[in-house]
């Protein structure tokens, strides 16, 4: 259970609305203990009420069989990737067409089983109940099932099919309505509904041959009675009020694409259209006009884009299509993440992140979902600077798109071949915007999308989304740097959720970012693993590019609550000649405080400390950040404690030694330090 503080904490940051809200939730909860909703069968499907809709899966492509057929084989003996666990087994041997059947209710990392308990009264936080909640519910997302469908399409041959069959029936069985952590959070049930949907499609609809004969018309059956429950669970427990986040858009997203897939009851579309309504007024909401997300965790953007464009394509499959409004905040949204990719095609890990897809339909080794939305965005938009920050055409897109993924890819070709011919090296388009107001996000530099980039991204956005701002990040004014591609200053990462509080305390901290701390505080008061008490608020105060030179100027309110309150102000100018930034942090106070210059470098770069100094070396650069006003102490930090640092994670679960050097000074009253940052190409 959680504490006592963090409930009053909780209860903080909720309006009379919502805890009349959560009140009837919890009575809910109560009835559910005595209740079992298992035994309550939902109502047969009527399958005239629906013929089989055109399918917003395109399984006909000219795509190579062998690395579908590869993965799928690796499936049918059983082997999982879940995060850092490569070739993970989830159950135990056992005779069928798989060399073992999954246990759904067994956290893999940890091997506990969960409960079967009423879902609404299980602590799915509570690690010693459930292991760790990340590692289980990851495999019951079914990401995996579109893969062995795929496969099936691809090669027609049924074991394939049977695996999903087998795969379905043993979750029914292990997983009961209403019963255990697999029905404990509406998200999870949305995100396993979509994959069910594209399997379904994949395997042939309703009149697939696996639903043959009396057994399969029972599975059939038991299956579509499973989705009904999922859907209807959904509906009755949407994230609301505070919770409102990309958990609201992915069930809204689940719901409406199983309506379109299984509209074989008249409650089924009703749920449906209401949710439509709901996904289409929230992608507007939790989505900034200048193209941001508002939880301003840049991974969870490509999450939510993923819900938006299957819930999109879904509705256009079958002629119920969203709004241009909703379309071009689509558009506005990849824009937003071609500008903030670096020209190697790196995007900064800014706020949280938990390597959390909606759909894994690219058996691509070096697949990578930022570049692969840019390239369905280019088809979808027609925008040749999407396609080139993609660098083409991607598996996932031609099962999106189909012919026109095909058609489109031609004529990437065509454009190629003849800028060859015309001996023209047509460089990818610059960001046509560098100014990100709304979201808080500003870029500074030059050569953007070419071998010879500077590009300095300055964080001065909100804390997070709505009152618990759950994945944001103390990375007020914070800056990532990264030169020809290669990456200098970082954003180290998210690393742990719900297991390891003292890591997940680290990672969303302050002295995790390339920014200052005062007084060893975070700018932001933590409360909880997904929830701030205390909100610092960031603002642009001036933002101007011209041919020679850029500044930025922004300032945080994070530290007025101190004793002696402190206001943070940072500067930072670029000259384009020197291709130099400098870096003026001001405190406006009256006592005394020390603050602590925070930089992390990347994990492959090694930093060499000199006299108020640092020298990197990223390929045929030559970084130097030197301390115009000394610093009091100078600590460097690898592979440190969470109250130090020095620690970088590029996967959830993974964490790898980096460099972090902090400058220490003591300051009395208002005072400005400087940092100088070259970039020199030898």
């Amino acid at each position: 259970m959680q504490s006592l503080q963090w409930y009053l904490h909780r209860l903080g940051r909720m309006s009379p609305a919502e805890m009349a809200y959560r009140a009837a939730q919890a009575a809910r909860a109560t009835t559910h203990r005595w209740v079992r909703l298992d035994r309550s069968p939902a109502p047969a499907p009527n399958l005239a009420l629906q013929i089989e809709p055109r399918c917003y899966i395109h399984a006909s492509q000219p795509l190579e069989q062998a690395p579908y057929t590869e993965r799928a084989q690796a499936l049918l003996a059983g082997r999982f990737s879940i995060f850092n666990l490569e070739a993970c087994q989830l159950g135990e041997p056992a005779r069928g067409v798989l060399e073992n059947v999954p246990q759904w209710n067994r956290d893999p990392l940890t091997g506990r089983q969960a409960p079967l308990r009423p879902a609404a009264t299980l602590d799915y936080r509570d690690e010693s109940l459930v292991g760790n909640i990340k590692y289980l519910w990851e495999p019951n997302r079914h990401l995996h099932l579109p893969q062995l469908a795929q496969a099936y399409a691809l090669t027609g041959e049924f074991r394939y099919a049977l695996a999903v069959k087998s795969h379905v029936s043993s979750w029914i069985e292990q997983c009961p309505r209403g019963r255990g952590p697999n029905w404990s959070s509406s998200l999870e049930l949305a995100i396993r509904l979509i994959n069910w949907s594209i399997a379904w499609q994949l395997l042939g609809g309703a009149g697939s041959a696996l639903f043959g004969g009396r057994e399969g018309h029972v599975f059939r059956d038991r299956w579509l009675r499973c989705v009904y429950q999922h859907v209807q669970a959904i509906c009755s427990k949407l994230s609301r009020f505070s919770s409102a986040n990309n958990h609201l858009i992915g069930e809204a997203a689940g719901v409406w694409i199983a309506s379109i897939t299984w509209g074989y009851w008249p409650q089924m579309r009703r749920w449906g259209r209401r949710c439509g309504r709901i996904l289409e007024a929230e992608a507007i909401r939790q989505n900034a006009e200048d193209g941001g997300n508002r939880e301003q965790a840049f991974a969870y953007q490509q999450f939510v884009l993923d819900f938006l464009l299957l819930a999109g394509l879904a509705g256009r499959a079958v002629g119920e299509d969203f709004s241009p409004r909703y379309w071009q905040r689509i558009e506005t949204m990849l824009s937003f993440l071609a500008a903030i990719m670096d020209v190697a095609g790196q995007v900064p890990m800014v706020g949280d992140a938990d390597d959390g897809y909606v759909v894994q339909l690219s058996p691509e080794p070096q697949f990578d979902n930022f570049r692969s939305l840019l390239a369905t965005g280019a088809v979808l938009f027609d925008r040749m600077d999407f396609a080139d920050k993609a660098g083409g055409i991607d598996h996932k897109t031609c099962w999106l798109l189909g012919s026109q993924a095909v058609e489109y890819e031609r004529r990437l070709l065509g454009r190629a071949a003849d800028q060859v011919s015309n001996g023209v090296d047509e460089p990818a388009a610059a960001p046509q915007c560098r100014a990100f107001h709304q979201s808080g996000y500003f870029l500074l530099g030059d050569g953007f999308d070419t071998p010879d980039e500077v590009r300095l991204l300055v964080d001065a956005g909100p804390l997070g989304y709505l009152s618990l701002a759950a994945h944001g990040h103390a990375d007020a004014l914070s800056v990532v740097l990264s030169v020809g591609g290669r990456e200098v200053l970082v954003d180290p990462g998210t690393y742990a959720y719900h297991t390891e509080p003292q890591w997940r305390r680290y990672f969303r901290s302050t002295r995790a970012h390339n920014t200052v701390e005062v007084d060893g505080q975070d700018q932001s008061s933590q409360s909880g693993n997904f929830m701030w008490s205390r909100h610092a608020n960031a603002r642009c105060l001036r933002f101007q590019v011209d041919a020679v030179q850029q500044c930025f100027v922004g300032e945080h309110d994070g530290y007025r609550a101190l004793g002696d309150p402190v206001t943070h102000r940072r500067q930072i100018s670029y000259c384009t000649q020197s291709r130099s930034f400098e870096i003026v942090d001001t405190f406006e106070c009256i006592g005394s405080h020390e603050i602590s210059r925070r930089w992390h470098f990347a994990e492959c770069l090694e930093p060499a400390l000199r006299e108020g100094e640092i020298q990197v070396r990223a390929g045929p650069y030559r970084v130097r950040l030197v301390a115009a006003d000394p610093a009091t102490r100078v600590q460097r930090f690898r592979a440190g404690t969470a109250m130090e640092g020095g620690w970088i994670s590029r996967r959830f679960g993974c964490k790898a030694p980096a460099t972090c050097v902090s400058w220490v000074s003591q300051i009395q009253g208002t005072t400005s330090v400087c940092t100088r940052i070259y970039c020199e190409r030898s």
